[in-house]
Order: structure tokens, then sequence, then C-alpha cells
């Protein structure tokens, strides 16, 4: 497929989530300067921005201002910040090189890594308790926290991690692949657009089990995206090592499936996604560009 690259108003909601971060972040001039330094580096060190571009893109499709979608754009990527830190640790993926620089760890330290990682995942939910200005009700904020926490949790993210440790090596089938990629990297992809939702006051369980479905076609099609990339992609592109599955023996969608049904089931995913968004009509043309730039991105 051809490269494309966000659209204006992707590019416009990635701006804008990195104003709002840097205004969450305690001042880099602030005791523990070490501390306070580390969490710059992992979390305005560059990026996509994936997580908080569905957040707003989730949110606008229900008319709700950018204003009041930040606390939650905000806590996913931070939330995710911290799991890039972690994950780059010796015991975890022991990478050296995270978009183009040195990994947290390899510039602080791993103790100080490890601390900083800790205190983002931290603020993250101190980011959606103290978010008053935006209207959203007691119950809802609550809720979203719930939402947040469970993603991050056993059945989420640090689980699939687990599932991530233990597959070093081995032979897994496609299913045992994909449990671990929907925990592992889905389960913060679909909390971001689930959050997005939340915030514009959607309570419309039909609607929101067709983002579920959105979310879960675009997570799975981001992570297929990430071993195809690791197979053809660029370095330079890329910001950090690419070839590094296959050189640990990890288990993944090339090495399982192949490179063409690879790109056939990321094809696939993606016109799921993009079909379980069409009641939403036009309000949803942001979501759709995110999909189409989820399969066909080159970092």
């Amino acid at each position: 497929m051809p490269a494309i690259d966000l659209s204006p108003t992707l590019r416009a909601f990635a701006a804008h989530a990195d104003t709002a971060l840097m205004r969450a972040l305690p001042a880099i001039t602030q005791p523990p300067v070490e501390l306070h330094r580390a969490m710059h580096y992992a979390l305005m060190g560059g990026g996509k921005r994936m997580r908080p571009l569905l957040v707003y893109a989730s949110g606008t499709a229900f008319g709700a201002p950018l204003a009041r979608l930040d606390g939650a754009a905000v806590a996913v990527e931070i939330i995710h910040a911290y799991s890039l830190v972690h994950d780059d640790l010796p015991a975890m993926d022991d990478d050296a090189l995270r978009r183009g620089r040195p990994t947290c760890h390899i510039e602080f330290g791993e103790a100080m890594a490890i601390l900083a990682g800790d205190a983002l995942q931290a603020l993250a939910f101190e980011v959606l308790t103290r978010d008053h200005g935006s209207g959203i009700d007691a119950e809802t904020r609550l809720n979203m926290l719930r939402v947040l926490a469970h993603a991050c949790g056993s059945q989420g993210m640090a689980g699939g991690q687990a599932f991530d440790l233990l597959a070093v090596g081995q032979q897994l089938g496609l299913d045992d692949l994909e449990r671990m990629h929907v925990h592992k990297t889905g389960a913060l992809i679909r909390a971001s657009v689930r959050l997005g939702a939340l915030a514009a006051g959607c309570r419309d369980e039909d609607t929101l089990a067709a983002l579920e479905r959105y979310a879960h076609c675009v997570g799975l099609a981001f992570q297929i995206r990430d071993d195809i990339l690791d197979v053809e992609g660029d370095p330079a592109q890329l910001g950090k090592t690419p070839g590094k599955d296959a050189a640990q023996s990890k288990p993944t969608y090339p090495a399982i499936i192949g490179m063409q049904a690879s790109a056939a089931h990321l094809a696939e995913l993606t016109a799921e996604a993009l079909h379980s968004i069409e009641p939403l009509g036009d309000s949803a043309s942001a979501l759709r560009d995110l999909a189409r730039f989820i399969a066909e991105r080159q970092s």
C-alpha cells in the first residue's frame, strides 16, 4: 500500500495533544530534577500520539470540544509513555533505541527510568481525577478511571507483556498471538476510543459496541503493521532497532503466517474497522483517517 500522512485534522489533534501533555508534566526544574527530566524525556520525545488521536477522533465524533477530551487524551499517552520506558528495560525487551534516541534507561540509568515509569503511571490517574474544568460528571469520571485501570492491568497491557515474555522462543499459533496483542497493544487502544466517547457523553450501548469493534480491529492492525515494519522497515524512519523480534525469537505475524498473509490480514482488519463505524457517518471521518494511517504508516 502507498504510504499516507496524517490528515490536517489529525495533525492539529497531535499538536493540541503535545500542548496538553506539557501542561500536565511537573516543571523540569522542580525537585527531584533528575526524575522530572526523565519523565519529560520519556513523554515529550516525539511519537505519533496515536492514542490521544484516537481519544480526540472518538470524542469529536459526538461533538465534544477538544478541551473536554484533554484529560483522557493526556492520561492514555502518559500510560503509553510509561509502558515504553518499562518495556525497553534490560529485563523486558532490552532496547537501546526509541524514537531515534537512546532509551530512557540508557540516558538516565535503570533505577531512574523505573521511577520515571512509576511516576508517569501515577500522573495519568491524577490527570483524570483533577480534570475538573471539562464538565464531566463524577460518575462518568469514575467509569473512565475504571476503563483506564483495566487497560493497564493483568487483563490488559501488563498481562500482554507477561504473555509476550513467556512467548519468547515458543511456537505460538495465531490465536495465542492475537490474545497476546489484544492485551499488550490493543487494550490501551480500545480504552482510548472508549474514553473519548465517554468523555463526550456517549451512552448508547450499540454505538459503544461498534466503537469497541473498531478499536479491536485497529489495535490488531497496528501490531501487524509493526511486525511487518520490523522486517522491511527503514531504520531511519522507524527510529528504533529493526529486526529485533526475529533476533530474539519473538513470535510475530510474519513469522507465523508469512508476510503475504500478514498483509492480507491487515487489510481485512482495516476494512472491518471502517465498516464498524459506518453508522456514525461523516462525524467519524477522523476515525476513518486514523484506521487508514495505522494500516499504511512507515514508522
